[in-house]
C-alpha cells in the first residue's frame, strides 16, 4: 500500500476513535448529573446562561412555552385566539437586595392574563386583564430579593418566578409571540435593549452611577414612604399565631383631591377573614355566609356569627358621625365623617380616616411573622377623581405614643403603604362636565355628547340617538333644563340660525353636575367671566368646592365675587380654587317644577370672576382665551366641550356700533342725575 493511503488510513481511525470516547465522555457526564463538560453543554441549552453569569444587577428573563389554539377557531390569523402559558424570572446578582421589584413587560399581541403566580399587577388591574400595551409585575408574596451573598445564593430568596397563563391573537405558529421588551422598573435602574433567541427574551438591568436617590435608612431592608395624592397606611399593631389586630389610615394629601361617601376594597390572597371592626364597618356583613367559606374548614368548632366578613373582596365604608363615641365600634380618632376626606387646604382634621380590624388567617401562615398584607386596593366615593392605587410596599414601622400618656412609644409590627394617585377620566368616562358660552355669541356650545357615558335612559338611549354626532348648540336657557327636555329647543334653536338638524339627534352628557363658563364682558383695563354650576342629582354636595386652571392670563385675577376665591401654589399654578362662602357651602339637589308639566329645576350657585390686563395685557378673548385649560369639582376632573364659541363679523360690527350707543346713553344718563339732584335740591 502505497504511504500516502496508509497515512489516511491511521488518521481515519484516530478520529473514529477520540469520536466514540468523547461520546463515552458526554454519555458517562450526562449519567453523573452534571461536572465538567456538562456545564458548557447546559451553556448551549441556556443561551442567557453567559449574559447572567456576567450580570451585576437584576437579570431579567421572558420564556415563552406553550400555547393552543381557542375557541372560535377562523381562518383569519390575526382574529384566532390562542392560549398561551409563559415565565418570567427576576434574578438579584447584586450585593445589596433589591427591595419591592417591579418588572415591565412590553406585550404586543393583545394578550389578556387570566392567571399569574408569583407576582400581582401594579396597578392592581382585576385578572382577566387586557394588557396589550404592556404590565408592569410587582412580587407577591415575595417582594424583596436578598443578596446572593447573604442567603449562601439559596435561589429561593434570590429568585421570583412568574407564571403567566393567557390569551393573545395574531400570531402563526410556528413563530413565538414575544413581547416588545422587558425591563427592571424600579427607579434607579437602566436596562440596556433585550437579547431576543427563539422562545427567549433576556437582559441586565444594573445601576444607573447617574441616579440620585434620596438617603433613606440603610440599616433596615424596607422602602422610604411614598409621596401621592392619596396614601393608605396598613399597620400592624398586634400579633397573634392565628390572627392579627391592623389600624388602616387613609391620608388626602391633594390640595383638590376629595372623596364622599368612600368605599374602600381590596383583595385577600391568602384566604384571610375580617371578624372584628372599629372605626368603619363592611357593606355586607354575612357573618353566617362565612360557614361557607374556605376558613369554615379549618375553624371548625369557631363561631362565625359576629364576624363581619368572609369575602375575597370586602367593601368598606365609614361609620356616621353620631357613631363616633360608641364604645363598641367606634372610639377611633378620625373615624366616623360618613366617608368625607376633604382637602388638606379645606380642613386638616377631616383629611383622615382611620379605623381597626382583627383579621384572622389560614395555614401555613399560622405563627406571628407570617403577615401579608391584602392587595389590589381601590378607593372610590360619590362624585370625586378616579384614584389608581398600587400595591402594597413595606415600609419602617410606624411608631405610634404611648396610650398612657407617658413620654414613650411604640412601632407597630409591621407596616405597608399604598400609593395612590388621581388619573385622568376617559374619554366618556367623567363625572362632570362643562359648557362654553360668550357675550359676542348667542348660542351655548353644551358639553360633550356623551361626556360622562351613553346609555342609561333619560334622553341617552342609543337606541333613539346619535352616541357620535357632535353636540348641538343651545339657546343659553336651555341650560336651566334637563337634557331630556332640550330637544324641542335645540332643534327650535337649528331653526332658527339656519342649521342643520341631525337626525337623530345626538345624544346627552348623562352627567350628574355641570359647569357653565360665560364670558361676560372685556373691555381695556380687564374682562370678567361668570361660572354657574348645577346639580342635576338628588343629593346635596356639602362642603363642595371647585379649582379653575386658566392659561397665561391667570395672572391678572383679581376677585371671586360670591365664592370664596384663592390663588394655588405648585403643583397647580395657574389655577383658582374657589368654595362656598360660609352658609352657602351646600350645593341643593334638582327639585320638581312648579307642576307636573314643568321639567325638574337644578340646584345652582353661581359667582363672577374678574381679571385684569395689568399683568396680561396681550390676552385675546375673542381667540377663545378666557376659557379654561381644566375645570375640577370636587376634585374631579371636568370633561371640556372640544369646541368654543366664536365671534362673527355681523357681530363685531354690531358691538361697535352697540358701543357708541352704550357711550352715548351713559352721557344722557348721567345729565338726567344731574337735573334731577338739582331739582331736589
Amino acid at each position: 500500500m502505497p504511504l500516502r493511503r496508509r497515512w489516511a488510513a491511521l488518521l481515519l481511525g484516530v478520529a473514529v476513535v477520540l469520536a466514540v470516547a468523547a461520546a463515552g465522555a458526554r454519555a458517562q457526564d450526562y449519567n453523573n448529573g452534571g461536572g465538567g463538560d456538562g456545564e458548557d453543554e447546559e451553556e448551549e441549552e441556556k443561551p442567557s446562561f453567559k449574559a447572567q453569569e456576567a450580570c451585576n444587577g437584576a437579570f431579567l428573563t421572558y420564556t415563552f412555552t406553550e400555547r393552543e389554539k381557542e375557541y372560535p377557531r377562523t381562518k383569519n390569523a390575526t382574529a384566532q385566539a390562542f392560549a398561551f402559558k409563559a415565565t418570567a424570572t427576576v434574578l438579584n446578582t447584586m450585593t445589596e437586595d433589591l427591595k419591592a421589584w417591579q418588572m415591565f413587560v412590553g406585550f404586543q399581541h393583545k394578550e389578556i392574563l387570566v392567571t399569574v403566580g408569583g407576582a400581582v399587577l401594579l396597578d392592581g388591574t382585576d385578572l382577566p386583564a387586557n394588557v396589550s400595551g404592556g404590565v408592569t409585575f410587582a412580587g407577591y408574596p415575595m417582594a424583596n430579593l436578598l443578596n446572593s451573598i447573604e442567603t449562601a445564593g439559596d435561589l429561593t430568596q434570590i429568585q421570583a418566578q412568574i407564571d403567566i397563563t393567557g390569551t393573545q391573537f395574531g400570531v402563526k405558529p410556528p413563530t413565538a409571540p414575544m413581547p416588545r421588551t422587558i425591563k427592571l422598573s424600579n427607579p434607579g435602574f437602566r436596562c440596556p435593549k433585550p437579547t431576543h433567541k427563539q422562545s427567549v427574551m433576556y437582559v441586565c438591568c444594573v445601576k444607573d452611577p447617574k441616579f440620585k436617590a434620596k438617603k433613606v435608612n440603610t440599616t433596615t431592608r424596607y422602602l422610604p414612604r411614598q409621596k401621592a395624592d392619596l396614601t393608605i397606611a396598613y399597620d400592624v399593631l398586634q400579633a397573634f399565631g392565628n390572627n392579627y389586630m391592623v389600624q388602616v389610615t387613609i391620608d388626602n394629601w391633594s390640595p383638590i383631591g376629595r372623596l364622599d361617601n368612600w368605599n374602600l376594597t381590596w383583595e385577600w390572597k391568602r384566604g384571610e377573614f375580617i371578624y372584628k371592626m372599629r372605626g368603619a364597618y363592611t357593606l355586607n356583613k354575612e357573618g353566617p355566609a362565612c360557614v361557607y367559606s374556605p376558613a369554615a374548614g379549618y375553624y371548625k368548632d369557631f363561631d362565625f356569627t359576629p364576624a363581619y366578613s368572609c369575602e375575597k373582596r370586602p367593601i368598606v365604608v365609614d361609620l356616621p358621625p353620631e357613631r363616633e363615641k360608641d364604645k363598641d365600634v367606634g372610639n377611633i380618632p378620625f373615624c366616623c365623617k360618613n366617608g368625607t376626606l376633604l382637602p388638606p387646604t379645606m380642613d386638616e382634621s377631616k383629611s383622615r380616616a382611620v379605623f381597626q380590624m382583627q383579621v384572622f388567617k389560614l395555614p401555613p401562615d399560622l405563627n406571628r411573622t407570617a403577615l401579608y398584607p391584602p392587595q389590589n386596593w381601590k378607593i372610590i366615593g360619590k362624585l370625586n377623581p378616579q384614584y389608581a392605587c398600587r400595591q402594597p410596599v413595606r415600609v419602617s414601622p410606624v411608631v405610634f405614643p404611648d396610650q398612657t400618656g407617658l413620654m414613650s412609644s411604640t412601632p407597630a409590627v409591621a407596616s405597608w403603604q399604598v400609593a395612590c394617585n388621581i388619573t385622568r377620566p376617559k374619554r366618556r368616562a367623567a363625572k362632570c362636565c362643562v359648557s362654553f358660552s360668550a357675550y359676542y355669541d348667542d348660542s351655548v356650545v353644551p358639553c360633550n355628547t356623551c361626556a360622562c357615558g351613553c346609555g342609561g335612559g333619560g334622553g341617552n338611549d342609543t337606541a333613539t340617538c346619535d352616541a357620535d354626532a357632535r353636540a348641538t348648540p343651545l339657546p343659553p336657557e336651555a341650560l336651566l333644563i334637563p337634557f331630556d327636555n332640550r330637544t324641542a329647543k335645540a332643534r327650535a334653536w337649528a331653526k332658527i340660525k339656519h342649521r342643520r338638524v341631525p337626525n337623530p339627534m345626538p345624544c346627552g352628557d348623562n352627567c350628574g353636575l355641570s359647569v357653565n363658563w360665560h364670558i361676560m364682558n372685556n373691555y381695556k383695563s380687564g374682562w370678567a367671566a361668570r361660572i354657574t354650576i348645577f346639580n342635576w342629582q338628588d343629593y346635596t354636595f356639602k362642603d363642595w368646592f371647585a379649582a379653575v386652571t386658566m392659561r397665561d392670563h391667570y395672572s391678572g385675577y383679581e376677585n371671586v365675587y360670591s365664592f370664596n376665591g384663592t390663588k394655588m401654589g405648585a403643583p397647580f399654578n395657574n389655577s383658582i380654587f374657589m368654595q362656598g362662602l360660609p352658609g352657602l357651602t351646600y350645593l341643593e339637589p334638582i327639585t320638581d317644577g312648579r307642576t307636573p308639566e314643568d321639567p325638574r329645576v337644578p340646584g345652582k350657585q353661581q359667582s363672577v370672576i374678574s381679571f385684569s390686563r395689568k399683568d396680561a395685557p396681550n390676552v385675546n378673548i375673542a381667540k377663545g382665551e378666557g376659557f379654561p385649560k381644566r375645570l375640577y369639582f370636587d376634585g374631579e376632573e371636568c370633561a371640556l366641550p372640544d369646541t368654543i364659541p366664536k365671534p362673527s363679523s355681523a357681530h363685531r360690527r354690531a358691538a361697535a356700533a352697540a358701543s357708541l350707543g352704550q357711550i352715548v346713553m351713559a352721557v344722557v344718563l348721567v345729565m338726567v342725575v344731574a337735573v334731577v339732584d338739582s331739582l331736589c335740591l
